[in-house]
């Protein structure tokens, strides 16, 4: 993999037709549902299972299942990014619905996660204006580079940030404009209020459930979502082209199912507006356009972190 450079003028597409583009934007509450009913079904069984063990056995057992749950509850990121779009469902309602109830589950709040990914669209490996370069220090050895592929101070980050709008009523990261800031407040208040709320229930009633099938395996599950995240731009080229500044990771069907075909991100990135069940039919299209090919995201993540450490080394070395 090559490192990521400025790339001008960009890569040039041979476009969809108007009638291609209106057949693949086309939006399907039906095919909303079954993903999401689907993936929250799954949810919903591996945590009975969980409860079920734990109880009987002790939570050690239980451990295998829980990193499984951390899999699909962290995964529902991917709920909440589709619905972001509003193509997950052509009903505007629904696409708020689960929209709101996923990014509640993952600590995400979503209209905060609206506006800081419309900035990440806008302005995609721009190092001074894409939220993604810019949110989070950057790791300056091997052991910290570890601990962001960990996912954990990512999150830690953003409960911290909402916790501090909700206590301080001050909104100043750039990629919130000002009409917007009052909303994001009161959201994180909402948040903090609701999280608060089940605290109290679960220390009322002396109940580990939550944290078994929720908070525990949603830790857990950073471990898999961030090297995945990482896989989407990293040590791609500087550039406003989707088939330059993203990677595409072709991997199995049970992936792409949880991650909602997000794997296909070239073409996401190409084309928002078409929604995650018509990715494969794109791909089939502009499969060859794509310049950044992910074969799998065990040898992507090797990439990706040889890349971190590479450019690491070498900002030190100046």
């Amino acid at each position: 993999m090559s490192d990521a450079t400025v790339s001008e003028p960009g890569h040039r597409l041979k476009p969809l037709t108007p009638a291609m583009l209106r057949e693949l934007s086309v939006r399907s509450d039906l095919k909303g549902a079954a993903r999401s009913i689907g993936h929250y079904a799954v949810i919903v069984l591996v945590g009975a299972l969980i409860w079920m063990v734990a109880s009987r056995f002790g939570v050690l057992w239980a451990l295998p299942l829980m990193a499984a749950q951390g899999y699909f509850v962290a995964f529902l990121f991917m709920a909440v990014h589709e619905t972001a779009h509003k193509t997950a469902f052509s009903s505007r309602s629904l696409n708020l619905t689960v929209g709101y109830l996923s990014a509640f589950i993952i600590g995400l709040p979503y209209e905060y996660y609206c506006l800081f990914h419309w900035d990440h669209h806008r302005y995609t490996q721009d190092p001074d204006k894409d939220p993604e370069l810019i949110v989070g220090a950057k790791p300056t050895s091997d052991t910290q580079l570890a601990v962001a592929y960990s996912g954990l101070l990512q999150v830690a980050g953003r409960l911290w940030l909402m916790l501090g709008h909700a206590v301080t009523g001050k909104v100043i990261v750039p990629w919130i404009p000002e009409n917007k800031r009052a909303t994001i407040v009161t959201e994180a208040r909402v948040y903090v209020a609701l999280y608060a709320l089940l605290l109290a229930l679960s220390l009322w009633f002396s109940s580990v459930l939550l944290l078994e099938v929720w908070i525990v395996p949603l830790v857990i599950g950073q471990f898999f979502l961030r090297p995945y995240l990482y896989a989407e731009h990293t040590g791609c080229d500087r550039t406003r082209s989707a088939f330059q500044n993203t990677r595409t990771t072709y991997t199995g069907a049970i992936v792409k199912w949880f991650a909602w075909n997000m794997p296909y991100h070239v073409e996401h990135h190409a084309y928002p507006s078409i929604p995650f069940h018509a990715l494969p039919k794109l791909n089939a299209i502009v499969d060859g356009e794509i310049v950044y090919r992910g074969r799998g995201y065990v040898a992507t993540t090797r990439e990706t972190f040889a890349w971190f450490r590479r450019h690491r080394q070498s900002d030190q070395a100046n």
